[in-house]
């Protein structure tokens, strides 16, 4: 004979709320349905309760962003393998990558000082590395600072890219015909590089050794 309790409900009863399974449920919404459908009363909705409860666990919608942002920097790997600069590199691009997979997630990330668990430890490592390519205290420390803007700020463009999807050829192709069509007596420079403001390549990397170099030779002072 069963000891197990029964419930009284007509359903079975529901699964304890958490912060981690509020965060988990924010990022499947915005994954599903997109950043305008990410509210707190969706979100209760989905966890069939009342927006009230979830105030327990988060302050607001702002602070739920910010711990989903910190749950999708658990896919960087804080790897160890090749040169300093190789790990940067690499940490940069997947940190970038992981911000840009959800709609949205990556402008949390700007304007704002990085104060969450994985957040933290990304900013650790990368301190570790300029340290490792021999700067100082305090020229890594405001490095580090170019790099979460720079990472912010492509995982931000990366992610409207991604939105937009098969529109984005488009968006290119509309643009490069707007700058064939400027005056080339009003837009010189414009006009005679349109071809290479347009050409393809790893912008990425190239802006990320740009970075790294400048750093490299300008000492904070």
């Amino acid at each position: 004979m069963s000891t197990q309790p029964i419930s009284r409900r007509t359903r079975p009863a529901k699964a304890p709320l958490s912060r981690d399974i509020i965060v988990r449920t924010g990022l499947e919404i915005l994954d599903r349905d997109g950043l305008d459908a990410l509210t707190m009363r969706r979100v209760a909705k989905e966890l069939d309760t009342g927006p009230a409860s979830l105030y327990v666990y988060v302050a607001n919608r702002d602070d739920l962003m910010a711990a989903m942002l910190d749950e999708a920097l658990t896919q960087v790997p804080l790897t160890s393998q090749g040169t300093w600069r190789e790990q940067l590199q690499a940490l940069a691009t997947t940190a970038i990558e992981a911000m840009s997979r959800h709609e949205g997630l990556a402008a949390v990330a700007l304007g704002a000082i990085p104060t969450s668990d994985n957040a933290l430890l990304v900013l650790d490592r990368m301190l570790a590395l300029l340290k490792q390519a021999g700067l100082d205290d305090t020229t890594a420390a405001w490095a580090v600072d170019l790099f979460w803007l720079h990472i912010a700020a492509a995982a931000t463009e990366q992610s409207a890219y991604d939105a937009r999807g098969s529109e984005e050829e488009a968006t290119i192709s509309a643009a490069d015909r707007r700058y064939a069509s400027l005056p080339t007596d009003r837009y010189p420079m414009i006009t005679s590089l349109r071809q290479a403001l347009f050409s393809p390549g790893d912008r990425d990397t190239w802006g990320l050794n740009v970075l790294i170099n400048g750093i490299l030779h300008t000492p904070a002072r």
